[in-house]
């Protein structure tokens, strides 16, 4: 069937769900936005999802109800495409990009298409900036940085969602205040869930800095594919076109993935591990390497995917494959969870690859990797002796054990939990940490130089001491 663009045609042989199958369109391109009208005049707009010689697949972006074999289709020769500005920032919008904040249209400064493209890796800027989130176990222990791609698993009934909030409000590049910005996009997420991030919002002041794009769980489920590429392209020209920082939030990428899942069934595809298509990997790689730093470019795309692990399986495909594609990540933890600790950050199986070159002298301070790497493996011989009460009691521990056993529980209390209104700068982070570290004998402080602990250490700080000649093994 030849196609003229501009004109319409008919040729549906199958409607399937968010799906229409028609013959084959030579001239339909992949991404292309269709228009579909029905008898009655009804309108809706589609894009193409497959295009080839035998049969043409067009998914329809918005509810379906109405379109059958007799519609007809418009092929327009465009993609998708938002249209962006400045002004968007303290608007909120629909997964699809569409106003719904109740303000006018947006005035835009350019269209984009939202598919975009990775950064490619020959123009990509080493990330080694410091981006502060005013969490200790995150800003101490697994530390952000500026261009980094660090996402959080979690799992169903964990506090996720405030964790996302209070970073999304708290977040700053120190020095770059001014040009720092939020891009959140709620992907799935229930009528409840999202008004609770407007709320948080617009009651920290946070909005005004930040654009929302915000997708339900009874919207279509094609705009689930949109959401995140919407919300990267507006990110995109916040970074790169006004020379913004900008941290993108998107939560929750285990919704993405069921909604891809969806529509590969109903293409019926040959299917991949726990029916997800084959080419997941690749479509995560899409998103998630739309984030980073540019050479020559003074903005940058911080990204921080939140996902829930189906079952706190950590091998089921959409961490997996995260795993892959990413920088680190953050796990949320229901033991912490249900002693009572917020945020429930267990900092033993999290990672951030790239917290190395962007702590230390002249970006936090230099004791910072240092503390970091002791307070780590003080906290994993305190989880030891934990697990050793369980078997022989805390009767049975040493000296030395009983006391890790006493940093764990301090740790956790003081150092893990905070409050969710509180927001600690990287100062008070290393300050808390040191206190506790000071509890250890000097001796087990294995991981920090002589010259930090003469400078930093809470026994010798302000006393013009060098510090001890020789460290001993004493246990209180």
């Amino acid at each position: 069937m030849a196609v003229i663009y501009g004109a319409t045609r008919k040729g549906i042989r199958l409607v399937k769900g968010p799906l229409l199958f028609m013959e084959g369109v030579l001239e339909a391109r992949f991404g292309e936005v269709v228009r579909i009208f029905s008898e009655e005049g009804r309108e809706w707009v589609g894009q193409v999802l497959e295009a080839g010689r035998e049969a043409t697949v067009i998914q329809v972006l918005g509810d379906t109800e109405g379109i059958d074999v007799g519609v007809i289709v418009k092929f327009t020769g465009e993609t998708l495409k938002l249209p962006v500005a400045e002004e968007m920032l303290g608007r909120v919008f629909s997964g699809s990009g569409v106003p719904i904040d109740g303000g006018p249209p947006v005035k835009a400064e350019d269209y984009r298409d939202i598919n975009g493209a990775p950064i490619n890796p020959t123009m990509r800027d080493y990330p080694d900036e410091f981006v502060e989130t005013g969490i200790s176990a995150i800003d101490g222990m697994l530390s952000l940085v500026r261009g980094q791609k660090l996402p959080i698993f979690s799992e169903s009934g964990l506090p996720h969602n405030q964790v996302a909030a209070q970073i999304a409000r708290q977040a700053v590049v120190p020095g770059k205040a001014e040009r720092f910005a939020i891009v959140f996009a709620a992907i799935g997420l229930k009528h409840d869930e999202v008004l609770y991030f407007r709320k948080q919002f617009e009651e920290f002041g946070a909005l005004s800095r930040s654009i929302l794009f915000l997708n339900l769980a009874n919207d279509p489920v094609i705009e689930r594919i949109m959401t995140p590429r919407v919300a990267l392209t507006a990110a995109e020209y916040l970074a790169f076109d006004l020379d913004m920082d900008v941290l993108v939030i998107l939560t929750d990428m285990t919704n993405y993935c069921e909604a891809l899942r969806e529509l590969s069934a109903a293409r019926e595809e040959v299917p991949s591990r726990k029916g997800y298509p084959g080419y997941m990997y690749s479509d995560l790689a899409s998103i998630y390497e739309r984030a980073g730093r540019i050479k020559g470019k003074a903005g940058s795309i911080t990204l921080m995917p939140i996902l829930t692990m189906p079952g706190g399986d950590l091998t089921h495909p959409i961490p997996d494959l995260t795993g892959y594609i990413t920088e680190g990540q953050i796990f949320l933890d229901y033991d912490l969870f249900n002693r009572g600790i917020y945020p429930p950050i267990n900092v033993l199986p999290s990672l951030s690859r790239l917290m190395k070159d962007g702590v230390g002298r002249g970006k936090t301070r230099e004791d910072h990797m240092e503390v970091s790497n002791q307070l780590y493996a003080s906290y994993r011989e305190g989880t030891k002796a934990r697990e050793l009460v369980q078997i022989i009691g805390e009767a049975g521990l040493s000296k030395r054990e009983r006391t890790y056993l006493r940093f764990a529980d301090r740790f956790e209390r003081e150092f893990v939990a905070q409050g969710f209104r509180e927001r600690r700068p990287i100062e008070e982070t290393l300050e808390i940490a040191w206190d506790l570290l000071a509890m250890l004998p000097e001796a087990e402080l294995t991981r920090i130089s002589d010259a930090t602990i003469a400078k930093y250490h809470p026994k010798h700080r302000g006393s013009g001491e060098e510090g001890p000649e020789g460290k001993t093994e004493i246990y209180a």
